[in-house]
C-alpha cells in the first residue's frame, strides 16, 4: 500500500490498481504537493466541506469520475454540483460504503463544518479498510475519549493519520493523548504548516509520540510517500 501525503489534510492511498483519495485540497493550497488535473482516484472521502478539506473534489471528480463519498448534507449539495449521473454516497456517521477494495465507514469528530456555499454538515473520521490494512483518517477533530472506542471497534489501527497544527484542531500536545487512544502501529501527522496559525513542530510530536507510546511516528514532507 502507498500511503502520500500531499498537504494539509490531503492523502492519495493506493493498492492493487485502487486509488481513494481524501481531502483534496490542492488548488491555493501553499504547500500542495500536487495539481488537481494529474492526480488520480476511483474514490474521494471528504471529511467535511470546509474550504481546506473539499478543495478541488468536484474537478477531480468530473475528470476521473470517481465516486464521492461525504456524510448526508454534504453529499448533497455535491450531488446537485455533479449531476444526477454522477456516483455520490451519502453516509452518516457510524455508516460503512463498500467497494471491491474494502470500505470506509464515518465516525464522529469533534469540529464545525459549513461548506464555502453555505451548507452546515456534520464533519467525520475515516476510518478505511484497504487490503490488508486499516487506516483511521481522524479530520479536523479535537482531542476527546471516544477516539478510543473507534480504534477498538473492529481490526486494529495499522496507521493513524493525525492532525497536529492547534488552533482548529488538536493541538500537537493533545495529539500525543489520541495516538495514546488509539494505539496505532504507526502514525503520521497532518493539518500543520500550511498557514501561520498551524504552524508546529513535528518532529516533537514524533519524539513525544514515541516516548510515551509504542507507536511509530512517520513525519512526511508534502509529496513524500510511505509504504505501509
Amino acid at each position: 500500500m502507498d500511503i502520500r501525503w500531499l498537504g494539509q489534510s490531503c492523502f492519495s492511498i493506493s493498492e492493487g490498481g485502487s486509488t481513494l483519495l481524501i481531502d483534496p485540497f490542492l488548488t491555493d493550497n501553499p504547500k500542495g504537493a500536487a495539481s488537481a488535473d494529474e492526480v488520480e482516484a476511483d474514490v474521494i472521502a471528504l471529511t467535511h466541506g470546509h474550504f481546506d478539506h473539499l478543495g478541488d473534489t468536484v474537478d477531480i471528480a468530473r475528470r476521473t469520475g470517481a465516486t464521492v463519498v461525504a456524510t448526508f448534507e454534504l453529499a448533497h449539495e455535491l450531488m446537485g454540483k455533479l449531476g444526477g449521473d454522477h456516483p455520490v454516497v451519502d453516509p452518516n456517521l457510524g455508516g460503512t460504503v463498500k467497494f471491491d477494495w474494502g470500505w470506509i465507514k464515518l465516525v464522529p469528530a469533534w469540529h464545525t463544518a459549513v461548506t464555502p456555499d453555505g451548507t452546515p454538515h456534520t464533519p467525520a473520521g475515516l476510518v478505511v479498510h484497504m487490503g490488508e490494512r486499516t487506516i483511521y483518517h481522524l479530520g479536523d477533530t479535537a482531542l476527546f475519549s471516544d477516539l478510543a472506542l473507534v480504534a477498538k471497534r473492529g481490526d486494529p489501527i495499522d496507521l493513524a493519520l493525525v492532525p497536529i497544527g492547534g488552533h482548529y484542531t488538536m493541538d500537537r500536545w493533545d495529539a500525543v493523548e489520541a495516538a495514546n487512544l488509539i494505539a496505532a502501529r504507526q502514525v503520521i501527522p497532518c493539518h500543520y504548516d500550511t498557514f501561520p496559525p498551524i504552524e508546529t513542530n513535528a518532529r516533537a510530536f514524533k519524539a513525544d509520540v514515541e516516548n510515551a507510546t509504542s507507536s511509530e511516528v512517520v513525519v512526511l514532507d508534502p509529496g513524500d510517500s510511505h509504504s505501509l
